[in-house]
């Protein structure tokens, strides 16, 4: 992607953008029959063909926009207008925005040509594409363009691995991807398989892995900057990469949607992606217990006791709240070997937050104040919310077993995202800052490039903003 800041005598594209305040004000410029079609509105387009130019006017809504609505309107025109878009160097006419807000325009024209399986093959991606724009010095654009490419790089992986059919995300295929992901990134990869998680006694994972045909793969990466003193980030992402809700199988009418069950791997994929291309100073191990929850003669079972990586014993009421399972390991076994400043899980985890918030925001629990408010700030500026829910005591009877020290659902048909919160805070070993981000609802749903429901890319700009801009 190349931007430029010049203004060149012709262009055969134009995009000019407006609110409505400063249509009002600059419409008298333009051939008056516009005004019948075009008022500035939000989302609003009209396409004024001459014999040499094609200019978009493209809405911007109220003057009051926030920065995120800037992304959702570029998007929304790249994805309305991807056919009709040429590759031709064009020149963006915006005065009245700042730097903020045309780098959320900019990142939005080009998340907006994502469709599965992504390639860069839309005009905005070709190399004869050139964007202008003269109210930016070159060096601010230069910065902007690094920040588009990495976030790119970062969300388009995540959506194309949530997106990918069960039968093409196999461990061995996501762990291949990973590999040389870290080569290319130069981020630190380690991968335990079945043998290596018994010895090391991660029971809570291999017990949802002991039904798959697929070898287990319990994967860490690590990013690590040369700044000295540099606040670590610990992520733990659910990763089960099809379930079939295991021996309590789930019913038929959406189980195809299951292979968007790795949403909270996925989004840590990105933010590690976005983190490692702009060198950000900060250190990263993520966590991801690859696995599927499967059907067969060596599935765990109902009633089993299992042992977890922290020596707690869970019994299992029901196979497919495996998630937790998989994370209980993933976050002690993260929080007993490494260092870390924040430690932060995400998972599709429960129906209960989407029966909760539905597509509006994801359920975020967290023991420590800052954190909470930093993530409920930083999810505003992204529009990936989270909404606060409580963590009392009093949720811990709900889920106290007869036969091991916890069940790892409750009987009860209400608050499981809150008993499943409150069970993981069983395993983090006494982390004073975590939170846990129950996404199920949020990051896979309606989106503008599919017919079906799909992936959203919800998490990776939270998490890239959220670490970005630690302190």
């Amino acid at each position: 992607m190349k931007l430029f800041n010049k203004k060149n005598k012709k262009y055969a594209q134009i995009f000019r953008l407006f609110t409505e305040e400063s249509w009002i004000l600059h419409a008298k410029n333009f051939n008056k029959n516009i005004t019948h079609l075009f008022a500035g509105k939000k989302h609003e387009v009209f396409i004024e063909a001459a014999e040499e130019t094609i200019t978009y006017y493209v809405g911007l809504g109220k003057e009051t926009l926030q920065n995120f609505e800037f992304q959702q309107i570029g998007m929304k025109f790249s994805q309305a207008q991807k056919k009709n878009i040429q590759t031709v160097p064009t020149l963006c006419i915006a005065d009245f925005i700042n730097e903020k807000q045309f780098e959320e325009f900019v990142k939005g024209l080009f998340l907006g040509t994502y469709s599965y399986p992504f390639s860069k093959t839309h005009a905005f991606w070709n190399e004869i594409f050139e964007l202008h724009f003269g109210n930016l010095s070159q060096k601010k654009l230069d910065t902007i363009s690094d920040r588009i490419n990495a976030i790119c790089e970062g969300q388009t992986a995540c959506m194309d691995w949530l997106n990918k059919p069960a039968n093409l995300k196999r461990p061995e295929a996501l762990n291949t991807y990973l590999k040389n992901l870290a080569k290319k990134n130069q981020l630190k990869y380690t991968a335990f398989n079945r043998k290596r998680c018994e010895e090391l006694g991660l029971g809570a994972f291999l017990a949802v892995n002991q039904g798959s045909a697929y070898d287990a793969a319990f994967t860490i990466l690590e990013y690590k900057t040369t700044e000295k003193n540099a606040k670590t980030f610990g992520l733990v992402g659910k990763c089960v990469l099809f379930d079939t809700g295991g021996i309590s199988i789930k019913a038929a009418d959406n189980m195809h949607y299951m292979k968007s069950d790795m949403g909270g791997a996925t989004a840590v994929l990105g933010a590690i992606i976005y983190a490692s291309q702009m060198k950000l100073p900060v250190n990263i191990t993520a966590i991801l217990p690859i696995t599927d929850n499967a059907v067969s003669e060596n599935a765990y079972l109902p009633s089993d006791v299992i042992t977890a990586y922290n020596g707690k014993t869970i019994e299992v009421l029901n196979t497919d709240a495996e998630g937790r399972m998989t994370l209980a390991d993933g976050l002690s076994y993260l929080s007993k070997n490494y260092k870390t400043d924040i430690l932060i899980d995400l998972a599709t985890l429960t129906g209960s937050s989407v029966r909760m918030f539905g597509d509006t925001c994801g359920a975020m629990f967290s023991n420590n104040e800052e954190l909470k408010n930093l993530l409920i700030k930083t999810g505003d500026k992204t529009n990936q919310r989270l909404w606060n829910l409580p963590l009392w005591d009093v949720w811990l009877d709900d889920f106290t077993s007869d036969v091991a020290d916890f069940k790892n659902i409750s009987m009860k048909p209400l608050g499981d995202c809150i008993i499943a919160a409150k069970f993981l805070e069983q395993f983090i070993e006494n982390h004073t800052n975590w939170a846990h981000l129950d996404i199920a609802g949020v990051a896979f749903g309606n989106v503008g490039y599919a017919k079906e429901k799909a992936a959203t890319g919800f998490g990776v700009q939270l998490l890239a903003d959220l670490i970005e801009n630690y302190h």
